[in-house]
This record gives structure tokens, C-alpha cells and sequence, in this order.
């Protein structure tokens, strides 16, 4: 019976999301579209002299792959589970149809980080394919440890949706917007994305401060990953922080989520 509703659930989910999948695809691919066509495509082939150029080339490119990787997933899951529970949460009480499945409240909550975590881990994928056609130099990702890609991916998509879930099931829906600003903006660009966490030597201070955010595991777990020439974490280090901020989000998601519909 569980299992059953909790199936339920999903397909349900994935129906509504099979008839919206044009925004779907537009929402996880147009950021990094963009970011690769201008910082490796547009950037190496301008003359002049141009000092971005001269970074922007098949090394950058080469940095910026998991980096886009790491922040597809983190908007994904955080837009997939967020910004229906801002609506869902609303006057209109949507949620209520929810939970009257046959499986406990809690497990409504996580019905909803497995399907973002679906969704995150397709919008990760879809970053490798525009690598390789978009860059003037194409990057081609140098998989030598599949079980260490397939883990990072899907543990990081799960800590994205259980971001998403403590945002949605903690912010008001009228702030919701206010959050991507103040909250997902700023751990995206202190996230490692666009540069490796071991270059930020020289700045000490912001190198153990950004250790708190997140993202940084995940830029530096899919970079371990997917182009092991460049410099990272150990792998240990890596799994044991998004272990940890997986629990930590997780749990805190799910009892905002009780809080919100328990009354």
C-alpha cells in the first residue's frame, strides 16, 4: 500500500510535468546555454586582446562543466520543489489532497525530493551534450569512475531537493521570489562553480568560509568526477560534507514540511 501511493505520487507528478516539459527544458538549460556560448565560445574567438579571453579557453571550459553541472542541479531541485510548495502552501490549500494518500505526511515530503532529485539529475545530464557543441574548443568529460559520478549525482540532487523543501516548507509564498535572490544567487557564485575550490589559496579566509555552503561539494564531487585532471577535494572529504549536509537538510525540510501541514 505504501509503495503503491507513494508510486502514485510520482506519476502523478511526472504527468504534470510531461505536459509542461517545453518550461521544463528552458528552465534547466537556457543558464548554462548561456554561460557556455559566451565564456567559451563567444570570449576565445574576439580579438583584441581581451583579458577574459585569454581564461576562457579550453581550461575554462574544462573548470566550468561540473561547475554547471553542480548549478543546474542546485535550481532544478530547488525550483522543482520550492516554488510548487509556495503555491501548494497558498490560501487555496492545496497540499491538503496530498496528504490524504495512505502513507504518512513525512513521506509526501519525500515523494517530492525524489521527484525534483529526478529532475535535477536529467538537467545535470543535459549540461554534458552542450559542452561538447558549444565551446569553440569542445570539452568532453573524462568519466573514469562511474560509480563515483552516479553517487555524487544523485546524493547531490537529493540535497537540492531537500533545500528546496526546507525553503518552500520555511518561507512565506509571497518571499519565495525573495530567496533566489539573497539566498541562491550568492551560494552559487561562493559555490566553486566557475573556479576550483583549491585556486581560492590566496584568499585563506574565503576558502574555510565557503566550506559551509553546499554547492561547493557538489561543484567539487561532479568535478572529481567528471574532469579528475582538475584540481579538487578529496573524494572522501567530498561525500562525507554532502552526506552530511544531505541529513542535516533533509531532516530540517521534512519537519518544516510537518509544521506547515500538521496543525
Amino acid at each position: 500500500m505504501f509503495l503503491q501511493a507513494f508510486l502514485g505520487l510520482f506519476l502523478r507528478d511526472l504527468r504534470v510535468l510531461s505536459r509542461e516539459l517545453m518550461p521544463f527544458l528552458l528552465r534547466v538549460c537556457m543558464q548554462p546555454l548561456l554561460f557556455l556560448f559566451v565564456f567559451t565560445s563567444v570570449m576565445p574567438r574576439m580579438s583584441g586582446g581581451n583579458p577574459m579571453a585569454a581564461g576562457a579557453g579550453p581550461a575554462f571550459g574544462t573548470v566550468l562543466l561540473p561547475g554547471l553541472m553542480a548549478v543546474a542541479i542546485m535550481f532544478s531541485g530547488i525550483a522543482a520543489v520550492a516554488l510548487p510548495l509556495s503555491t501548494e502552501f497558498g490560501i487555496t490549500r492545496e497540499i491538503d489532497d496530498r496528504v490524504m494518500c495512505p502513507v504518512p505526511v513525512w513521506a509526501v515530503a519525500m515523494e517530492k525530493v525524489c521527484f525534483s532529485a529526478m529532475q535535477s539529475v536529467v538537467a545535470a545530464l543535459m549540461v554534458i551534450p552542450m559542452a561538447i557543441l558549444i565551446p569553440a574548443t569542445p570539452v568532453y568529460p573524462e568519466i573514469h569512475n562511474w560509480f563515483l559520478f552516479g553517487l555524487v549525482l544523485i546524493v547531490a540532487s537529493l540535497l537540492a531537493g531537500s533545500l528546496g523543501l526546507a525553503i518552500g516548507s520555511i518561507v512565506s509564498p509571497k518571499h519565495i521570489g525573495l530567496v533566489f535572490s539573497i539566498i541562491v544567487v550568492p551560494i552559487t557564485f561562493l559555490g566553486c562553480v566557475y573556479y576550483p575550490w583549491a585556486y581560492l589559496k590566496e584568499l585563506r579566509w574565503l576558502q574555510v568560509a565557503v566550506l559551509f555552503n553546499p554547492i561547493v561539494y557538489i561543484s567539487e564531487g561532479l568535478r572529481a568526477a567528471v574532469t579528475p585532471g582538475v584540481q579538487h577535494m578529496p573524494v572522501w572529504a567530498i561525500l562525507l560534507a554532502l552526506a552530511f549536509f544531505l541529513a542535516v537538510l533533509g531532516r530540517f525540510g521534512v519537519r518544516g514540511f510537518l509544521r506547515r501541514v500538521i496543525s
